[in-house]
């Protein structure tokens, strides 16, 4: 008898990678392996039901992988480092998260030996890219199966095919969709389709349930998370979580990216993400105080570089190393805890205590008293700088302001 081909599938729990597992089982006669890989966005229930619908669909066999370790160790922390936020405004969460599903499945399927590798992508969006590059890299020679964007299927199809076969799970179409995971929640359809629109209240997943105000204190050492409200947390992921109750509380953390796909396109989606943006917007203001002018000048430079690689699929770029060292090595002083001031919808910052604070310092105080120079030192210092726009102007007299 000839020996059946295996496949692992990339498995949510959702429609299309339900229809995957089936249609490649009953339809294809593949053994199909059924991968779930967790970055923060599954609860302990949620992994449980992927694991029995999986074998309802006809896998062979289901694990859940977690990688939420490896993401945080191999991209949240230098995330955070560099503050980085896409256009400003988006923390990268499902950007990242592929990234690290990607090569979470890949392994796994060089390691049981597997002839194929299947998602769910359509060709529609990103998502489709970053596991394809990931699985021709490090699963060269492997087969890449995608039947939700190959045989071009509605979801309406999908669903009657799974309910033919008897399996009638509700897969009714939602008015949005969601992402979640470790580093934020993503939004998208809905209001969000029409560019004139914003999202309502009842779009998002977390709710504002506190009045008033209070503080939150974040301890970093060496540019890490180390203590949340002086409560130290051995494990990041656990300190991330942390941050993220206490925040969500205030639904500290929405809003709204506009950006360019891969493929081309321009993007709008909703996000809330409370841990990510209190974490950074901490990170920045303390850095502001233990960096050079120019150590932070040039983390911005590459920061930038670091998140537009993760979005555009470039991981495994080599250089995506060197600016990983590069971002460690500019924490070595980034040392203290930051106060912020939380309320509903938003939050502020205090200041910090540090013992590497650069604003305390024995030549003098800002707006205050000088200690390290003279009056005459000022104004000799102020003549010299001047120097190049005399020298211009004097030229041209004309182009006097």
């Amino acid at each position: 008898m000839e020996q059946k081909k295996k496949v692992v599938v990339a498995f949510s729990g959702g429609l299309d990678t339900s229809f995957t597992v089936m249609y490649l089982a009953k339809e294809k006669g593949y053994e199909v392996y059924a991968a779930c890989a967790n970055t923060g966005g599954f609860s302990e229930q949620q992994l449980k039901t992927n694991e029995a619908n999986a074998y309802k669909l006809g896998a062979v066999k289901y694990v859940t992988l977690d990688v939420m370790q490896e993401y945080y160790a191999k991209s949240l922390k230098y995330m955070v480092y560099g503050n980085v936020l896409r256009n400003g405004t988006y923390p990268v969460s499902v950007s990242s998260e592929r990234i690290f599903q990607a090569l979470a499945i890949a392994r796994y399927a060089n390691e049981i030996g597997a002839d194929a590798i299947a998602h769910g992508s359509t060709g529609a969006g990103n998502d489709q890219v970053r596991f394809d590059m990931t699985f021709l890299v490090l699963a060269p020679g492997m087969e890449i199966i995608t039947l939700t964007r190959d045989m071009a299927l509605s979801r309406q199809e999908e669903i009657d095919y799974l309910n033919k076969h008897g399996f009638a799970a509700d897969f009714a179409k939602l008015k949005y969709s969601y992402n979640v995971g470790l580093w934020g929640t993503s939004i998208c359809g809905g209001e969000i389709l029409d560019s004139a629109q914003g999202l309502p209240e009842s779009a998002y997943l977390k709710h504002c349930t506190k009045e008033g105000s209070e503080q939150l204190r974040l301890t970093f050492e060496q540019g890490e998370l180390k203590a949340v409200n002086d409560q130290t947390f051995d494990d990041p992921i656990c300190a991330i979580q942390k941050v993220e109750e206490i925040g969500a509380a205030y639904a500290v953390g929405r809003d709204m990216h506009v950006g360019d796909t891969i493929i081309g396109i321009k993007g709008r989606v909703g996000f809330e993400a409370a841990a990510p943006m209190l974490i950074i917007g901490a990170h920045r203001f303390l850095e502001k105080y233990t960096l050079s002018k120019w150590q932070q000048y040039w983390k911005d430079q590459v920061a930038n570089w670091y998140g537009m690689f993760l979005h555009e699929s470039q991981y495994l770029e080599p250089v995506m190393r060197d600016i990983e060292a590069m971002l460690a090595s500019s924490q070595r002083n980034v040392n203290g805890t930051v106060i912020l001031e939380l309320r509903p919808f938003s939050f502020s910052t205090v200041g910090v205590d540090s013992q590497d604070d650069l604003v305390k310092t024995k030549f003098g105080e800002y707006g205050e008293m000088q200690k390290g120079w003279t009056a005459e030192d000022a104004k000799g210092f102020i003549k010299v700088t001047s120097t190049p726009l005399r020298v211009y102007y004097n030229h041209h007299k004309d182009e006097g302001i």
